[in-house]
């Protein structure tokens, strides 16, 4: 009989990474130094409401003079951990290029399913995009990754005038098959049968056409990351779209964010198609 797979421990990461339990608090302190002094430039807009509850907010990082476009970067954290407030220096990079940065938070589950947090992510979208002008650019890690790709689909929660806006799409670390979750303890806080599973998984859903998608991954990440990341890429390229994949060396899953600090990194410029 074939080897039974671990998946709970197919999806751990911080076991596998050095000193990885201390990353949450690493970034919460360059968040908040990043968070400061934007708003004593006044180059920072908190709390704007997209919806009734109270994580259903995000924050505008504003540039210097008329924005170029909209990037918009979406967490990670297994859709069950994480706001904003986690990441804010990730906005550094497009916001050197001239593009404001807009960063939500979403009601986690198990109070909302991962179908209602698609909902949700497609409602920030649309507010931010009533805000600036532009091109859209988006970028999500892990489960913000499937989250950003879940919106270029064909049954995405976005209006076609949102999507004909979005010019590009990178999903950092994703999850694009959420049918292996099912097989992890994770699940009895997601709730997801195959149904929902499927309806939610990029990989098995069609992407809406035109669409330019980059796939990335670091190098060093846990097997299912590197297959996940491949699969997505596989997966959609029988499409009318432009779709790549990038294997980051000596990058894991916690430091793969990194990139989006330096407006030089080539994360910063192919997010931004620059």
């Amino acid at each position: 009989m074939p080897e039974t797979k671990d998946w709970n421990d197919a999806f751990t990461n911080g076991a596998y990474i050095a000193d990885g339990s201390a990353y949450p608090a690493k970034w919460s302190v360059l968040a908040a130094e990043f968070r400061e002094k934007a708003a004593s430039a006044n180059r920072l807009r908190a709390n704007i409401s997209y919806g009734p509850h109270e994580r259903n907010r995000y924050d505008l990082y504003l540039p210097e003079g008329l924005p170029k476009g909209l990037a918009i970067i979406v967490h990670g954290g297994y859709w069950l951990a994480f706001d904003k407030s986690y990441w804010s220096h990730l906005a550094a990079g497009p916001l050197a290029h001239g593009f404001t940065v807009a960063m939500p938070s979403y009601v986690l589950s198990p109070e909302a399913k991962i179908s209602g947090i698609t909902t949700q992510i497609g409602a920030a979208i649309t507010a931010a995009a009533g805000e600036i002008d532009g091109p859209i650019h988006t970028i999500g890690h892990s489960a913000g990754g499937q989250m950003v790709t879940r919106m270029v689909s064909r049954s995405s929660p976005l209006s076609n005038n949102v999507l004909a806006r979005i010019k590009k799409t990178v999903s950092l670390s994703g999850l694009h098959d959420l049918r292996p979750l099912m097989k992890t303890s994770m699940n009895e806080k997601f709730g997801l049968d195959i149904e929902a599973a499927r309806s939610e998984s990029p990989a098995l859903l069609e992407p809406v056409d035109g669409i330019d998608v980059t796939c990335w991954v670091g190098a060093d990440e846990r097997p299912e990351f590197l297959r996940q990341n491949a699969l997505l890429a596989n997966a959609w390229s029988g499409f009318d779209i432009a779709i790549s994949s990038v294997e980051e060396e000596g990058r894991h899953h916690y430091d793969i964010i990194d990139g989006l600090m330096d407006p030089e990194h080539r994360l910063v410029k192919t997010l931004l198609a620059l």
